[in-house]
């Protein structure tokens, strides 16, 4: 649940090496020979950036393609990337938690121009936060000018270190310690009195999936995992997608999961880690990850005012690599070539995890993506970045 905006590129770390060799390259059990050769030599490219291994799926109603490149870790070089592996799929998680919102805003249960004092009273106040003047629109499209927890957490820099995150990992945090160092800050503005679901500025931060799903969960009297498995999981037959709450572990098969710290010479391996909440928790593989996304974008998920209002989209500046991204409800759009309709997509980033995705409009096709391999402060990050989005828009306009 690391930002994917500019937080991502300053603070990823060193090239990885050594993940060649016989476990590098491996036939794919579903694959098309154009399709896949083309899959395949893209996810061989963001091995080449210095990844440990990567996992690709591309589907559509004609069938699934993967790719699959690298090792399912350092020490046992010759074990190839697991087929169907688990990963925590990070931010991706928000799109799960904003058509929760959608869904309940289709059943009249709630308003997107509901206030958070509404939901949830007292709550967001202090240090000039106001809970009054930001809507649930504002939360689910990064408008409210909440301040990001994980940038504000007195543990912030400590966390992003080999003993900070040995530290951390068996240690779940609270939504109310997590907005509470949100609102140790001003935020970054306030939306306006009279109008604040029309707010334009845009800044991402996961305090506002933190609250989003506070509210969900004052809506309907369950936790925000049981609205996730009731209304999503189990419609959806996604047998490998779960939410882990406090549990550090990860299901088998996984690949091992690799960060780079800054200033380390060594990978550090991050595979146990406590998720977060809606923010960024879900755990899930590319296979039933493409097949959320495609369900969401052809309507099976969300009423057709829903699924329009979740692409009602404001300009996010500073999303890293990617130019034009326009940011809606739980969801990003951005323009790609060859492509009329352009492609829509989140991302998601986790300690050791990149989750890259992407969804035609029509979910008529998907891509999916995991690079099991983070480097904190370094430019080949960036590489690998741009390989994995590469990926994802070949798949989804060849």
């Amino acid at each position: 649940m690391i930002s994917r905006r500019t937080g991502l590129a300053a603070t990823a770390a060193a090239l990885l090496t050594g993940a060649s060799g016989p476990a590098a390259k491996a036939a794919a059990p579903h694959r098309a020979d154009r399709i896949g050769g083309r899959l395949q030599s893209d996810v061989d490219a963001i091995l080449a950036t210095g990844a440990t291994g990567v996992l690709a799926e591309v589907q559509s109603a004609h069938g699934r393609t993967t790719a699959r490149a690298g090792t399912a870790g350092l020490r046992t070089p010759h074990h190839p990337v697991p087929w169907d592996s688990s990963y925590r799929i990070g931010s991706d998680t928000k799109t799960f938690t904003a058509t929760l919102a959608l869904q309940l805003a289709g059943e009249g249960r709630l308003a997107l121009t509901d206030t958070v004092e509404r939901w949830l009273p007292g709550a967001v106040r202090g240090n000039g936060n106001d809970g009054r003047r930001i809507t649930i629109a504002n939360l689910l499209r990064q408008t409210s000018g909440l301040n990001d927890y994980l940038a504000v957490s007195p543990d912030a820099a400590d966390a992003f270190t080999p003993d900070g995150y040995r530290r951390a990992r068996f240690r779940p945090t609270t939504p109310e310690n997590q907005l509470k160092a949100a609102l140790s800050r001003p935020p970054l503005w306030v939306p306006d009195a009279e109008h604040p679901a029309r707010e334009r500025r845009w800044g991402y931060s996961n305090t506002n999936y933190v609250l989003a799903s506070l509210i969900i969960e004052q809506v309907t009297g369950n936790p925000w995992a049981q609205e996730i498995h009731d209304r999503i999981i189990e419609p959806l037959g996604l047998r490998r997608t779960f939410t882990p709450g406090t549990s550090p572990y990860l299901p088998r098969p996984t690949a091992t999961a690799y960060t780079w710290f800054p200033g380390c010479a060594r990978p550090t391996d991050t595979t146990l880690a406590f998720g977060g909440g809606a923010d960024g928790s879900v755990i899930s593989t590319t296979h039933d990850h493409g097949v959320f996304l495609r369900a969401l974008m052809s309507g099976r998920l969300l009423r057709p005012a829903q699924l329009s209002a979740m692409k009602e989209t404001v300009v996010a500046e500073d999303w890293v690599a990617a130019p034009g991204v326009r940011y809606g409800l739980g969801i990003a759009w951005r323009p790609v070539a060859g492509s009329d309709g352009g492609i829509w997509f989140h991302g998601g980033t986790h300690l050791g995890i990149v989750s890259e995705s992407g969804v035609t409009p029509d979910g008529a096709r998907a891509a999916t993506s995991a690079t099991f391999t983070l480097r904190m402060g370094d430019p080949a990050q960036d590489a690998q970045n741009l390989a994995a989005l590469r990926l994802v828009d070949r798949a989804l306009t060849g």
